[in-house]
């Protein structure tokens, strides 16, 4: 299964426990491949580097750069074009995800954030939530 996961949910997995977690764990240990822009990246790399996760990295043991390599080697980068901003999509700095789904042929889009997961699907790639996507790879696991 192939996915594309919002930052919102990269950064929560990567920096606590919970569903998002278990999510990042799964697509680590081969049971999804991660889909990502060169976007995503750099916004993954700029997040994880803001001061308010700097406590919660040290706590953990890691540093940004640790977060960066491992998600760096654990996603397929694609290279996707722009896309037009769907009239459906609230917050249009989120094209960009759509965009990496789009190019990837993603099987789903996982958010945590509503202004995506309100829109359901994007031609026809569903957003799920990360609840959702677990659900969807244990089914798929079986």
């Amino acid at each position: 299964m192939k996915l594309v996961i919002d930052i919102n949910v990269l950064v929560s997995g990567a920096l606590w426990k919970g569903n998002p977690a278990r999510l990042l764990d799964a697509v680590l240990e081969g049971a999804a491949i991660l889909c990502v822009s060169p976007a995503i990246l750099a916004e993954f790399e700029a997040v994880t580097q803001r001061d308010k996760f700097r406590k919660r990295l040290e706590e953990s043991g890691r540093s940004a750069q640790d977060l960066i390599s491992q998600f760096r080697s654990a996603a397929v980068v694609i290279e996707n074009r722009p896309i037009p901003v769907p009239a459906a999509l609230r917050d249009p700095d989120d094209v960009h995800v759509l965009a990496c789904a789009l190019a990837a042929g993603a099987d789903a889009i996982v958010s945590g954030d509503d202004d995506l997961i309100s829109i359901r699907a994007f031609e026809g790639i569903p957003i799920l939530t990360v609840r959702q996507a677990l659900e969807r790879l244990n089914r798929e696991l079986i």
